[in-house]
Order: C-alpha cells, then structure tokens, then sequence
C-alpha cells in the first residue's frame, strides 16, 4: 500500500471531500487496542491521504474514551508525516468569535487519567515539548485556511479539559484568567502521542461558541456546537485539500527525529516485548546494544 502522505483526524463528513479519488478503507489493529473507527484512504490533488474519525461514525466515542495511542499507532503505521487535526473548541476570548478558525500555537493539559503516552513498561523517553504544536505544518495549515477567505488566528493557548461536560462558569472564568484563549477535549493526548510517534501535528480549531464565560451570549450547547461546525465543514474541506497541494514533496523536520534524543533506557536492557510493541516508533532508535 502506497503510504499516505497527509493524515487527518476530526468528525463525520471529512472524507467526502469532492476530489477523493481512489478511495479505500482500512481496518488496523494496534498493540494499544482499535483505533476509534476504520481509516478512510484516498488521493486528493495528487496525495495520498487518510481520514479517521476521532469518535467514531456516528459520534458514539466519548472525549474520555478515545483510544489516541491507537488512533496515532494506526495513522503511523499507514506512513503519515503529518496529522491536522480538526475539531470544535470554545472561545475563551472576545476576539475569537464562533465560526472563526484558531491554529493555536501552545497547549495546556487539565485533562484526567487519559493514557498521555506509548512509554512505559521497561522503556522511558521523554520528548521535547516546548512547542506542542509542529511551527512549519501549523504554518501552512494557517496558509490553507486564509486561502479559503474564512477568518483565521494564528496562535493562541488550547487548554484540554477532561469533559464530556462543558465547563462552569467559575472554571470558565479561571481559565480565562490563566491566559486561555480556546477550550476543548481532544488535543490532549492526540499532539504529545504524535510528537512521540515523529509525526508533524497541528490543529484547525473552529470556534463553536464563548463556552460559559460571556455575559451577553448563550452558553454552550450542543445544537450550538454542532450548527457552528456544521457552517466551517466546507471551510476545512478547502483547507485540507489546498494544503495536500501546498505540501512539499520532501520534508524533514525536527518533529521527524523527536526520539533521537529522548530514548533514556539502555539499549541492552530494553525487553524484546518493548521492542516488539514500539519496534514501529523506536526500531531506528534501539538497533544494536549502545
């Protein structure tokens, strides 16, 4: 199988994309368990690329119950370099209206006892993370979507939050005053397991709502959410396949080497089921004995 060259994670409606040629699915199993549904594969401008639907087809996986390690796993077994995820979050700034678009530029984890990485069992590494998002990819993410005339912001602070609940208004307000800008439940722990897995990842985050916060505008609602959402659908579409074309043909970035440095445990004392289990993530890492 020709490896994907672009991989996508969010909602329903995403791999329909008018253009998706030569469209296939497939069914992966993972040492981490199922990824959240069945890849859908197809070629866009000239680009194999991969679309998985973060909770399932018909929205049936919980915030908390998502299986990111297998989702990543899965998208890194089919070759991704790059993942966009796409996803709703809420305004925590005035300036950051429903339906505007956010490529946020840093990340803040309130999230609990979600599984946050592939290490453990016998194997340590700690990556780099100062920049949670890839630079380069959030770069032309911002590009592509600007290409579409929606209104975009380029950077701002994503704090995940453990849902599925949304927030109260006291929550709101601290996260407003920790120098929050967007609020949602699923980039954490999707860009720390990409980092780990030596994959670009970057975020299209659509602005559904004020969360509760904003005293003159409703508080958040799933009708809300989902009619918000539901306008960018078309917004994201052009985005993505503006951004298949603008990729370049080859890319090496520092997120492509993330493990060089991380891998901590000695090589002779990592155990064979280590191996075995991470050989896709860290086999370049571990040969030999050093």
């Amino acid at each position: 199988m020709e490896p994907v060259k672009l991989a996508v994670i969010g909602g329903s409606g995403l791999y329909d994309i008018e253009g998706l040629e030569d469209v296939d699915e497939v069914s992966l199993a993972t040492p981490f368990g199922d990824p959240s549904d069945a890849v859908v594969i197809g070629t866009l401008s000239g680009r194999r690329v991969a679309f998985l639907p973060r909770h399932g087809r018909g929205h049936r996986i919980s915030p908390g119950e998502i299986n990111s390690r297998a989702n990543i796993y899965a998208l890194k077994r089919l070759g991704a370099k790059h993942i966009i995820s796409v996803s709703a979050c809420g305004s925590l700034r005035e300036g950051y209206a429903p339906r505007d678009i956010v490529i946020p530029d840093q990340l803040f984890d309130h999230t609990r006892g979600r599984p946050l990485s592939f290490f453990g069992g016998g194997l340590v590494a700690h990556i780099s993370f100062a920049e949670p998002f890839c630079t380069s990819l959030s770069q032309l993410l911002y590009e592509a979507v600007r290409s579409t005339g929606a209104t975009v912001h380029r950077g701002g602070v994503y704090i995940t939050v453990e849902g599925p609940r949304f927030s109260t208004k006291a929550e709101s307000n601290v996260f407003r005053q920790w120098g929050m800008d967007i609020i949602g439940m699923t980039a954490t722990p999707e860009a720390q397991l990409a980092r780990e897995a030596e994959i670009c990842y970057a975020t299209m985050a659509h602005v559904t709502d004020y969360d509760v916060w904003h005293e003159t505008e409703e508080n958040v609602t799933v009708n809300a959410v989902i009619k918000n959402l539901e306008a960018n659908t078309e917004v994201a579409k052009r985005a993505i396949k503006y951004l298949a074309q603008a990729l370049p043909d080859q890319v090496d970035c520092a997120c492509h080497h993330a493990l060089r440095d991380a891998i901590i445990t000695h090589r002779a004392v990592i155990s064979d089921g280590a191996k075995s289990d991470l050989g896709l993530l860290v086999g370049k890492h571990v040969a030999g004995d050093a």
